[in-house]
């Protein structure tokens, strides 16, 4: 008998509803947490129940685990979904979930603690002869950082040892701009993650970035293909596609890499295991997302499956060997587009009321947003109004069909970045695959005239 009947959704947004959807048509009862900003939230009103967890900033909502776990036992939850962001890789506030007898729907804590430190997630596919790049252990000295670019030159990357997203990460492509960026890179992983420790990586020149879609159970993990997630903003994704043109050969060598890492430290629930891959064809691991992604549709699309689902089978102590995921194959390609109220020359978010608006209703294309008429888009909270996955016969036909569909779009009361993702897309360098990382600075530079 499934012990899950009830699941808080401890997240905001358009996952927040994406979550809902699939618990829905599993039949489990919602919950839904609520800043006092986000009262009239689409997610509050299609959950069952709703509980409020405070006012207005992140650290007092979302991110408020006391309040949070309150409401999961007021509301006689038995589990609960982190979503992405947020509390998803926090492995304390998974230990809290289960001491109070409430389970956490993703991986052990072990699993979040241990592969959330990138520098032990490394030590740990090092030890397996997966590859990978040059770096340093947590330093704080910038001494440190001085001998590492004396033996391996430059340019390097400095990252935090205890986060992603782009926080607390910054290149170094001269000696001279070293002291400055060491000390704001600190800072900025202290201020977001708690923990002021960074190292220093090989900064590998116009990358591919290739990302493993994990699913596993409790006996083992599988693998739903690869997606490539180059086009970034300040290092952080921007467009995905799913899978990739790499050739054939490297994609199955990173394929079972990112298993032989899963299966080594037991892996179950949603994760990613990522990579970089250069111009010359080596790959090289680079860290793991112990969580389900931004951008899973892009997977869900080619792969005909439901993650979020798989992810509640597992927490319910499910085995995943009915669903044959050994066999099965892609189904065409999917590019997803992250659509931001945003000022895309400034690259700041446009904050304001939208007042209208409108996404067509096209065959092979998913909407996951959470905006209506309406809305506002604040200062508290992330400035995304949507994710469009459109899936075609290929990559070529996935583009033409993003083209079309962007045209269609209606956002009116807030700018938005529509036009700068077309002028990605019509850029001949990615229409011809050769974009490698492009960043955003970039892109402006080359192809934006918005």
């Amino acid at each position: 008998m499934d012990k899950i009947k009830k699941v808080l959704i401890a997240n905001r947004g358009e996952i927040a509803l994406r979550i809902i959807r699939t618990l829905k048509e599993m039949d489990i009862k919602t919950v839904a947490i609520y800043s006092e900003v986000d009262k009239d939230s689409l997610h509050v009103q299609f959950a069952d129940e709703a509980v409020c967890v405070g006012k207005d900033e992140v650290s007092s909502t979302y991110l408020n685990i006391p309040n949070i776990i309150s409401a999961a036992l007021l509301t006689k939850s038995d589990a609960i979904h982190p979503g992405y962001g947020f509390l998803s890789e926090n492995y304390k506030f998974a230990e809290i979930c289960r001491s109070h007898d409430i389970i956490f729907i993703g991986p052990s804590s072990e699993n979040i603690r241990d592969m959330g430190d990138k520098i032990k997630a490394k030590e740990i596919a090092k030890k397996l002869n997966v590859p990978i790049i040059p770096s340093t252990d947590a330093i704080r000295d910038i001494n440190e950082a001085k001998k590492f670019i004396q033996q391996y030159g430059l340019p390097v990357i400095i990252k935090a040892a205890g986060g992603g997203g782009g926080r607390g990460m910054r290149i170094i492509q001269n000696l001279n701009e070293l002291e400055q960026k060491f000390i704001q890179a600190t800072n900025e992983a202290k201020n977001f993650f708690g923990n002021p420790d960074v190292y220093i990586e090989k900064l590998i020149t116009n990358p591919k970035h290739i990302e493993v879609q994990i699913i596993g159970d409790k006996k083992r993990p599988y693998h739903l293909y690869e997606r490539d997630c180059t086009v970034q903003r300040r290092q952080q994704k921007i467009i995905e596609e799913a899978n990739s043109l790499i050739p054939e050969k490297i994609r199955q060598s990173i394929l079972n890499d990112a298993l032989k890492i899963a299966e080594y430290i037991n892996y179950y629930s949603a994760g990613t295991i990522e990579f970089l891959l250069d111009r010359h064809g080596n790959f090289y691991f680079i860290e793991m997302n112990t969580r389900i992604q931004v951008e899973h549709p892009a997977t869900e699309m080619i792969t005909n499956t439901d993650i979020v689902k798989l992810q509640l089978l597992v927490a319910n102590d499910y085995n995943l060997d009915e669903f044959n995921l050994d066999s099965i194959k892609v189904d065409g390609y999917a590019i997803e587009l992250r659509i931001y109220a945003e000022d895309s020359i400034k690259l700041a978010p446009s904050i304001g009321t939208i007042t209208k608006a409108y996404f067509p209703n096209f065959t092979n294309v998913r909407v996951d947003t959470a905006v209506i008429n309406g809305y506002n888009i604040t200062q508290f909270y992330d400035n995304m109004i949507a994710k469009l996955i459109v899936k075609g016969k290929n990559r070529n036909d996935a583009i033409k069909r993003v083209n079309i569909y962007l045209d269609q779009i209606i956002i009116e009361g807030v700018k938005t970045n529509i036009q700068f993702l077309k002028k990605i897309i019509n850029d001949q360098n990615y229409i011809d695959y050769k974009y490698n990382t492009l960043t955003v600075d970039n892109m402006l530079k080359q192809v934006v005239n918005v």
